[in-house]
Order: structure tokens, then C-alpha cells, then sequence
């Protein structure tokens, strides 16, 4: 039995077993949801402990019961994908129900109100925003910011687009979260982001992060910051690589003090 067929019957069997379970939960709230672009059910607290229950009985044997994703398969820390660029209710809903081209996530035929539901509770759970003052000197900051990060970094504007947009950033992550981040980049590589290399047509080596894959052709941002496209069929020694092209930025290389600096300039952004 091959891996497709036996998450296709761990599936079936984990919704068999809790339909009866959340349906008294569902029913009261599908009558209120049509296709739409937002989510009927953002304002309703039963939708995300729906959501929950429909999660952790179809999603959690990738994605983990907490959401944090299973790296042995590839399976993304859902807690932090609303850090991404162009993160929306109406894309997440999407992506559950159509899946993932070129990956293990597969199109889900839920019904819409339970789409809803997982979109809910994966908002529920989602790494938030900074709570704690920040206490240090943003103009310090914005300099630091320039020479260090804004080469791959943009806020607002300004700097380069082949690291995710830092604009708003201290408003969905921890101060916490994003120094790890900064130090340990190849812990979390988040989804649009994955690196890779490989050899094309011309015995061109090409690096870069991927924005989009399927079957037969591959979208990457590449190291010159250049958006591209290839068809597969042309690529040679394709490497999916678990090393960020981010650098690690140690306490040697930035110091505790010049962080705090580069993330009270970020915060300025919220």
C-alpha cells in the first residue's frame, strides 16, 4: 500500500468517526454560510472549537494535533503561515479545499461551513502579535535594518522581495518568534519560501526559493531576485535544500542590543 492510499483511508475512517460528533455543532452554523470571500463564521466563538474537532480528526497526522506541522513529511507549521505575504481567510479556505499542487496535501470535498470551521481554528490558533514594550532605539534600528536585512527585506516599500515582506510584522509575531527566526532560520522555512537549486538548460546552476510548483514546472524567486519559470523536463540536479537562504545571524554577528534596535524599527510598521 502506497503512502496516497493509506492517508486516503486514514481520512475516510477519522471522518467517519466524527461526523456524528461535530455535526451538532455544524448544523446550527452552515445555514449561515454561502461561498463568499470572508468568513461567515470570523465572529461566532462555536466555529473555531468546530474547527478543532475537524482538525484534529483530518489534519492532524500531517499537520500534528497542535498545528506546529510534522517536518519528517514536509508538512508546514500552520501556527505561522498567516506570516506570509498575501495570507487571507478566502486563501486558506482555498487551499483546503483545492490542496496543494505538488505536494502531499490533497484536495479536501469538505463542505463549505466546515472549511470555514478549520479556517476559524486555525486563526484560533495562530502565533499572535507582540505584547511586550520594545525598548529599543528604532532610528538605531532602521539603520542597522538597512545594512543587515533590507537587501532580501522589504517594510512598506523599501528593500528587496526575496525574504517575506517584514512590514506589520510585530503585529502577527512575538518579539520572541522573530528573534528565533533571525538566529535559527532553518528551523521554520515557511512554505513560499522553501530553497532550492538546481542545473538548467546551458548547464545554468540556479538557486532560489520556490513560489509555486507542479507536476511539470516550477515558479522560483531567484537569487537576483528575479521572478522565473522552468518546465521540470529541463532541470538537472534538482536539489530541495533545508538550508534557508537566510544567514543565521548570531549574537556575534548582531547583538542582543541590535536586534532589540531592529525590532523596534519593525514595529514602527505596525
Amino acid at each position: 500500500m502506497n503512502i496516497d492510499s493509506l492517508f486516503s483511508q486514514i481520512r475516510q475512517l477519522n471522518r467517519l468517526a466524527t461526523s456524528l460528533l461535530v455535526s451538532f455543532l455544524i448544523l446550527p452554523l452552515s445555514t449561515l454560510v454561502q461561498a463568499q470571500q470572508s468568513n461567515p463564521l470570523a465572529n461566532d466563538p462555536r466555529a473555531a472549537g468546530a474547527g478543532g474537532v475537524i482538525f484534529r480528526a483530518q489534519c492532524a497526522t500531517c499537520h500534528g494535533a497542535d498545528a506546529k506541522g510534522i517536518s519528517s513529511i514536509d508538512a508546514p507549521d500552520l501556527t505561522l503561515m498567516w506570516i506570509e505575504d498575501g495570507i487571507s481567510d478566502s486563501s486558506v479556505f482555498q487551499t483546503i479545499s483545492s490542496g496543494v499542487p505538488g505536494s502531499i496535501m490533497p484536495a479536501h470535498g469538505f463542505p463549505d461551513a466546515e472549511i470555514w470551521m478549520l479556517v476559524s481554528y486555525l486563526r484560533s490558533v495562530a502565533v499572535g502579535g507582540s505584547l511586550q514594550p520594545f525598548t529599543g532605539n528604532a532610528e538605531r534600528g532602521e539603520r542597522l535594518f538597512a545594512s543587515n536585512c533590507s537587501e532580501c527585506h522589504r517594510v512598506e516599500r523599501e528593500g528587496g522581495i526575496l525574504g517575506p515582506n517584514l512590514t506589520g510584522i510585530t503585529a502577527r509575531r512575538t518579539q520572541e518568534s522573530i528573534a528565533s527566526s533571525v538566529r535559527s532560520p532553518n528551523a521554520s522555512i515557511a512554505r513560499r519560501y522553501k530553497p532550492v537549486s538546481f542545473v538548467s538548460a546551458g548547464n545554468r546552476r540556479t538557486e532560489g526559493v520556490i513560489k509555486s510548483e507542479d507536476a511539470f514546472s516550477l515558479q522560483i524567486m531567484d537569487s537576483n531576485q528575479q521572478l522565473r519559470a522552468f518546465t521540470k523536463s529541463e532541470l538537472s540536479q534538482l536539489n530541495r535544500n533545508t538550508d534557508s537562504l537566510m544567514p543565521a545571524f548570531s549574537a556575534a554577528a548582531l547583538s542582543s542590543s541590535e536586534l532589540d534596535n531592529i525590532l523596534s524599527f519593525l514595529n514602527q510598521s505596525r
